[in-house]
């Protein structure tokens, strides 16, 4: 009985051992094989990625051989021949205030840069010695009136003689004149500007004794600015009064003045063979001073329907002006045949059309015919600044 029991326990053992076993055989040859598919599925990954990067490596390749570059639509609009000129600004209206009486200085009401308006008081000086002289000027005017009043009325009574009469009328106009020069001379202790302006200078402080051989103050009218210059002979025949001109600095960030031609002379300097010519430019702003240097165009003559190319599209090569026209996607070289030009834009005879489209930016060093990529268009407001220019009738 005990060996039975023996013998199936053996056996029960036997059992699960090779039960087991062959589960963890199975198990084994499953890893193995998802080993080997994963193995697969991580290869089959790996060149996947690698055509996937190559595809965009070569995507970029091609993007990087295009260039970007900015681009402007070309339009038509005024451009005038000039004669350029430089020149430093001038004042057209410009006061040396003096006092006409002498005095001491009671108080002062304009500085240096104040802007005056014409007769205001810019100094006072102390009055009380002139306000007691047009006083007297005026009791000795009214005793000579009453006088001339009685005197009168005998006259007309044939009581005193036509000599005697005349005597003292000629006596009461002479003190009516005494009283009115007191009055005026009181009056020029007020010190007032004859113009309009700038106080540019003021030479006197408050309790100076002043005379009239003083000057007290400098008075600048800015509304209006002039500059002289001296043309060659041979323009003399291309320069007329009230001819259109505009002046401009590189101190003003490309901002343009209108002016016009106030005088010509006619006259030619023999030692430098030109002759002077006097422009008037309105300073709208109050930006323009006295002394700013400045270029003057004195505009001879005008094309009013132009094709306008800005300056910033040319590229220079051996002495040629070139432009580069975007015409699906690719970049032209366009030589350009120049007409009238003035400091920002040129204008082109033949080669480029009302509507085409030219590189402003990133044309530098560029090749023909190479395939290009717009990342920008700039708006072409140089229609606008030439707008016509009427002549100015002063």
């Amino acid at each position: 009985m005990n060996f039975l029991k023996s013998l199936i326990l053996i056996m029960t053992l036997i059992f699960f051992v090779q039960f087991n076993y062959s589960c963890g055989g199975g198990n084994a040859q499953n890893d193995g094989s998802s080993k080997s598919d994963s193995t697969a599925t991580d290869s089959s990954k790996v060149d996947s990625s690698k055509e996937g990067k190559s595809a965009e490596g070569e995507k970029e390749e091609v993007k990087a051989d295009i260039i970007p570059v900015e681009v402007t639509t070309i339009k038509r609009g005024l451009i005038s021949d000039y004669i350029l000129l430089s020149a430093n600004l001038e004042t057209e209206k410009m006061a040396d205030i003096y006092s006409r009486v002498q005095g001491l200085v009671d108080n002062i009401s304009a500085e240096e840069g104040d802007y005056v308006k014409k007769g205001q008081v810019l100094m006072t000086l102390e009055a009380d010695e002139y306000v007691l002289a047009e006083e007297k000027a005026r009791l000795n005017y009214l005793s000579q009136k009453s006088d001339f009043d009685r005197l009168e009325a005998m006259y007309k009574q044939d009581l005193l003689s036509i000599e005697e009469f005349e005597k003292t009328k000629f006596a009461l106009q002479g003190l009516e004149v005494d009283w009115k020069q007191a009055k005026l001379n009181l009056s020029y202790t007020r010190i007032k500007t004859p113009i309009a302006g700038v106080v540019g200078d003021r030479s006197r402080k408050q309790g100076d004794r002043i005379q009239p051989t003083d000057k007290l103050f400098t008075v600048i009218n800015t509304s209006e600015m002039i500059a002289v210059v001296y043309a060659p002979e041979k323009e003399l025949g291309n320069v007329v009064k009230k001819q259109p001109a505009y002046i401009t600095s590189d101190h003003l960030a490309g901002e343009q003045y209108e002016g016009w031609i106030k005088r010509v002379s006619p006259v030619i300097d023999p030692q430098s063979g030109t002759f002077k010519i006097t422009i008037g430019v309105k300073n709208k702003k109050n930006i323009l001073r006295a002394g700013m240097f400045v270029n003057t165009h004195i505009i001879t003559a005008t094309h009013e329907n132009a094709v306008l190319i800005p300056k910033k599209a040319i590229v220079y090569e051996n002495e040629q002006m070139n432009v580069f026209v975007v015409k699906d996607s690719i970049a032209n070289k366009v030589i350009l045949k120049v007409g009238f030009e003035d400091h920002e834009k040129v204008e082109s005879l033949e080669g480029i059309e009302e509507g085409d489209q030219i590189i402003v930016v990133g044309q530098a060093g560029l090749k023909d015919k190479t395939k290009v990529r717009i990342v920008n268009e700039r708006k072409n407001d140089l229609a606008f600044r030439a707008e016509r220019r009427e002549w100015i009738k002063q």
